[in-house]
């Protein structure tokens, strides 16, 4: 056979599996089909789906072929966010020979960082319902102008497709990956669909039911105490108390008291007989937040508490026993903690019977969305005010922040922006999050060059507090030399928080 012949033969082949491909049912065999399908014809290296369902700003489904975990967090994390957000922007293809070598994208350092070199990606509809990535063709050539062809009739024919998927009831569920644990697990206080979230979820689910101890750690402001209230609600303990204390609030002096309780007398200011949270939390829940801030005298009374479940109230001789769970939580490294003798080694170990960690927002970036319209809406309530629409323009603004201040912070900044928003009678927009800054136009549609520097700006921001602004480490990770990283914080009035 002519090699014309073949190459007829492999178009016809590629139409026809086109059409087949609109016959699948489910996302997940649909879109493992349709990679599949585009590799077999570019001989691309690594291919890469995402849709959107809810959100034109953040993805809420993506499938990869031929990708390690750890490409698929490079393409996801770095290089794809740069090139994907110019495509969905632009609502055209975007193609390189060599992204490291393009000057479109050789500032990114990301992209000298992983060498990226022959990368298309195509949107899938008009506007973008989502986009096709291919990286790098076997043997290291340039992708063709043929597969160029190739890939946006495949992307149209994917378009028809997704918009069913999109207009399908059901599909709701399969993208949200905490549905299934949610269906048996009560959590009012953690919104979001992402992996991440739906993995600790899990975690908890298995641990509620069971009388067992568990220090919850991660960053202040990621919804430690709502994991804890919801592990409660799940728990045999459920009708009964939760009480929470948060242990870096109480006075050193008044640390024991607070906890155990004390007798009329017992300290300068107990007037009364007072019960302590323990004895409150009888029957229920007894949740210690930022733990690793209990004064070290007071966990050896901890200790023993958690050792014998009886204490005796200061001031008393008398001892009381009372039947409570202890959940415990942290944000400091209490392991180091042991080290510096600043916390007891034997409490440690005995909260730390089964640990989990609350995932940062860096980690939850497709539940951004989720979480901003939710917290303007209970703006709205607690204000008394009218309910308010949150701009794209606004969701791509927060998106581009790195929020060392986790989901707390990202709530008091909704919050004021919806009340700022609220006396003008508009929608919420960037300016209203952001009163502070000088923001350019907003568009229905970000421009490429935009698009492009609102992605840098977060990536040197995330990368920045991941190396908590250790510059050396920031330059090695960026792929920057010393001088183009300052001026890049400076250009992006980048400000290391306090």
């Amino acid at each position: 056979m002519s090699a014309n012949a073949q190459e007829l033969e492999r178009e016809r082949m590629y139409f026809r599996r086109l059409l087949e491909l609109g016959r699948a049912g489910e996302i997940a065999p649909l879109l493992d089909h349709a990679l599949g399908l585009i590799v077999d014809v570019t001989a691309a290296r690594i291919a890469y789906i995402e849709l959107h369902h809810d959100s034109p700003v953040s993805p809420n489904f993506w499938r990869a072929h031929g990708c390690s975990p750890a490409d698929l967090a490079t393409i996801r994390a770095s290089v794809s966010r740069g090139i994907i957000q110019a495509t969905i922007a632009t609502g055209a293809t975007v193609e390189t020979p060599s992204a490291k070598a393009d000057p479109r994208f050789s500032t990114l350092g990301s992209v000298q960082l992983h060498a990226i070199d022959a990368v298309l990606c195509a949107p899938i509809g008009s506007p973008p319902l989502g986009v096709i990535y291919l990286q790098g063709q076997r043997g290291g050539e340039s992708f063709r102008e043929q597969d160029r062809e190739w890939l946006e009739l495949f992307a149209n024919q994917l378009a028809l497709v997704a918009e069913r998927l999109r207009a399908a009831p059901l599909d709701r569920e399969h993208f949200d990956h905490t549905a299934e644990v949610r269906t048996k697990f009560k959590v009012t206080g953690l919104i979001g669909r992402s992996q991440a979230l739906a993995n600790v979820l899990h975690e908890a689910s298995c641990m509620a039911p069971r009388e067992i101890g568990i220090l919850i750690t991660g960053p202040t402001g990621t919804g430690k105490s709502a994991l804890a209230r919801a592990i409660h609600d799940n728990s045999k303990r459920a009708g009964g108390p939760f009480v929470a204390i948060n242990c870096g609030a109480i006075p050193a002096n008044l640390a024991e008291s607070e906890l155990f309780g004390a007798e009329r007398g017992a300290h300068s200011t107990a007037t009364q007989r007072t019960t302590g949270k323990v004895g409150a939390a009888r029957g229920g829940t007894l949740f210690l937040d930022e733990v690793g801030e209990l004064p070290y005298e007071t966990q050896n009374t901890l200790l023993q508490f958690l050792q014998e479940r009886t204490y005796y109230p200061l001031g008393s001789s008398q001892p009381v026993a009372v039947d409570v769970r202890v959940i415990a939580a942290t944000n400091v490294d209490l392991a180091e903690r042991v080290k510096q003798n600043t916390f007891r080694k034997d409490l440690f170990y005995r909260l730390n019977i089964v640990t989990m960690e609350m995932p940062s927002i860096a980690e939850r970036r497709e539940d951004i969305a989720m979480l901003v319209i939710h917290f303007a809406r209970e703006a709205c309530e607690r204000h008394e005010l009218p309910p308010i629409e949150v701009s794209r323009a606004a969701i791509q603004a927060v998106e581009d922040e790195s929020w060392p201040g986790q989901i707390r912070e990202l709530a008091n900044r909704v919050e004021s922006g919806v009340v700022r928003a609220a006396t003008e009678g508009a929608a919420l927009r960037p300016q209203h999050l952001f009163p502070e800054r000088q923001l350019p136009p907003e568009d229905d549609v970000l421009e490429y060059r935009e698009a492009t520097r609102r992605f840098q700006r977060r990536y040197i921001i995330d990368t920045l507090t991941d190396t908590d602004w250790n510059v050396s480490e920031a330059m090695r990770r960026l792929g920057l030399s010393r001088a183009q990283l300052y001026n890049l914080i400076q250009a992006f009035d980048l400000k290391r928080p306090k």
